[in-house]
């Protein structure tokens, strides 16, 4: 008879991989299905492949900048897991990290693999199975749990968490997979919109300055003549238009209000441009998503379904953005770090013992820098389509 794994975690980005990570740490068995041939493809572009992890910021001040819905849903993640926590996790394994003068954190290297492997290599030395080439292809209620089906096996389990992200960047694995996994299950959907985007424009000033980098612009977004947020950053002057920290914040008001009358005007020195109604850059560039699984179809302090018992969300996959910055990694970690203590305080709900918490120490590396591996069989099986 097989044996439901306790926990099977779909998608291997920052919320998967996290979460098998705490999974793991908590004694928690779990497996992560990633449909791609590498864990963690889009956290390698984060921050142009430095990987901004955090912001050094309250938890508070972290919920003010990201506005609602996100501030009250996201309280009970960010209390289990505030910046503080993000970067004293990665430091733990082995990811020195340096902070900038906004306060911003970015591994030391500045190197978005370096997350990667910290994550991959927890999940190795908490024997946490992670299943790569692996596309999930549906996911239904089963008697014991879930039976969660690929194109050549299928397992059961008692707990699924989805964090398979939003739909930008498709060729990282984010198609919405995740969202059609939910809908399925008794979930509805929020339209799609492109959060953090650049805005296309045609004007004598982009003409003047494409090609330019502005290390510090203010940007404002108005709504019937009235000045609706105002916010300063970097911006990119390309030849198709505005880019950069300072328009991707900007964009964001506009989407989030769904804004189809507006304008923009962004200062650089001595020049302010105005410009009505543009146009932003195709959905699957945007840095993140607005729209998926509602906020308050999701209980905001397990991150559990409130359609669907059991079944948990993570990340990019609800309704959740932030700015640019560290917030959108932070509010991934944080909501997949909730959604596990919450499975563990269940006891996996069919009274089987976990396994003994796994303890990560910072000096888990030797003096020849290489890393000790601690491999623990969990003894689930997988059933191969087809076979009985």
């Amino acid at each position: 008879m097989l044996k439901p794994v306790p926990l099977l975690i779909i998608g291997g980005g920052a919320a998967g991989l996290f979460a098998g990570c705490r999974a793991g740490e908590r004694g928690l068995g779990a497996l992560i299905l990633e449909r791609k041939h590498k864990p963690g493809r889009k956290v390698l572009m984060c921050g142009n492949g430095r990987c901004n992890l955090t912001k050094d910021i309250p938890p508070a001040q972290m919920l003010r900048d990201m506005g609602e819905p996100m501030a009250t849903f996201l309280a009970p993640a960010l209390e289990t897991l505030p910046p503080a926590a993000v970067q004293s996790w990665f430091q733990q394994h082995n990811v020195l990290l340096k902070k900038m003068e906004d306060r911003r954190v970015f591994p030391r290297s500045e190197l978005a693999s370096d997350v990667v492997h910290a994550l991959t290599d927890a999940l190795r030395d908490t024997g946490t199975a992670l299943c790569l080439n692996a596309p999930v292809e549906g996911v239904e209620r089963a008697e014991e749990g879930f039976h969660v089906v690929t194109a050549h096996f299928s397992v059961l389990a008692r707990h699924v968490l989805i964090a398979t992200g939003g739909v930008s960047y498709p060729k990282t694995g984010s198609v919405g997979d995740g969202q059609k996994f939910a809908k399925a299950l008794g979930h509805s959907l929020k339209p799609y919109r492109p959060g953090l985007i650049g805005f296309v424009i045609t004007h004598p000033w982009i003409d003047a300055h494409g090609g330019t980098t502005f290390e510090q612009a203010s940007f404002r977004v108005f709504r019937s003549g009235q000045k609706i947020y105002e916010g300063q950053g970097q911006m990119d002057c390309e030849t198709w238009g505005v880019g950069g920290a300072a328009a991707y914040n900007a964009s964001r008001c506009v989407a989030r209000q769904n804004l189809n009358d507006f304008e923009i005007e962004w200062t650089v020195g001595r020049d302010t441009v105005r410009v009505r109604n543009p146009e932003t850059r195709p959905l699957k560039e945007a840095i993140v998503t607005i729209g998926g699984v509602p906020l308050n179809e999701v209980d905001p302090a397990t991150m559990e379904s409130r359609k669907c018992p059991g079944l948990y969300f993570a990340g990019e996959v609800m309704d959740i953005d932030g700015p640019t910055g560290g917030y959108n990694l932070t509010a991934a970690f944080a909501t997949a770090a909730l959604a596990v203590e919450s499975i563990t305080k269940t006891g996996g709900r069919d009274g089987s013992p976990s396994r003994p918490p796994y303890v990560a120490h910072a000096g888990a590396a030797d003096v020849s820098g290489k890393r000790h591996s601690l491999h623990k069989p969990h003894g689930y099986t997988f059933q191969r389509k087809g076979l009985k």
